[in-house]
């Protein structure tokens, strides 16, 4: 059973579930145990909670920017649809690097700009996911101990989620492409 979750935009995860994405960047929320905006790997498989709070159309490529709904606040229940696995972890080298994998994300150039600005003396990170679809969508209530701005979201024991028989949305060959691109530009 599956108890830990990695909070993204809905829009992402979604994204990451079609197999139209398969990296995140992250700096790190305000309530890390690391430290506010310092990001950790605390776990390596983990299921992907979707997110609407902080979703901005303006800050996802116009390609996607219909598929973003924007909420006051979070829905009273949310879906798990997936599951990651972190398969490698990169701390990007310049804007210049992260320049070259501009169709692998779906981020506007401010979104980028942003994520690099915040907190310019903490790194950014790059994570490789394999994505796992569930074989059924398994809804939780949204409580308030799920809420925040933080990356990791530990699940009640009643909330866990059985992955024995979730099934990769990518092929070996086509992710292992990913990453070898992804290795290249954090490494020229």
């Amino acid at each position: 059973m599956l108890a830990i979750a990695l909070k993204e935009w809905a829009v992402v995860t979604e994204l990451l579930l079609e197999g139209r994405l398969a990296i995140l960047l992250r700096k790190g929320g305000i309530h890390e145990s690391s430290g506010p905006g310092i990001f950790d790997l605390e776990y390596e498989r983990f299921l992907l909670f979707p997110s609407w709070l902080h979703q901005k159309p303006a800050m996802i490529k116009e390609e996607f920017r219909d598929r973003v709904q924007t909420f006051g606040s979070e829905p009273t229940t949310l879906t798990f649809h997936g599951l990651g696995e972190a398969a490698k972890i990169w701390q990007v080298p310049s804007r210049a690097a992260f320049d070259q994998l501009d169709d692998l994300h779906c981020w506007t150039k401010d979104q980028i700009d942003m994520r690099f600005g915040y907190r310019p003396d903490n790194p950014l990170y790059l994570l490789a996911l394999r994505i796992y679809r569930l074989p059924a969508p398994h809804t939780i209530a949204n409580t308030a101990t799920y809420g925040g701005c933080r990356s990791w979201v530990p699940l009640s024991r009643d909330d866990a989620v059985d992955d024995t028989a979730a099934t990769p949305v990518l092929g070996n060959t086509q992710f292992n492409r990913i990453i070898d691109r992804v290795d290249a530009a954090m490494t020229a």
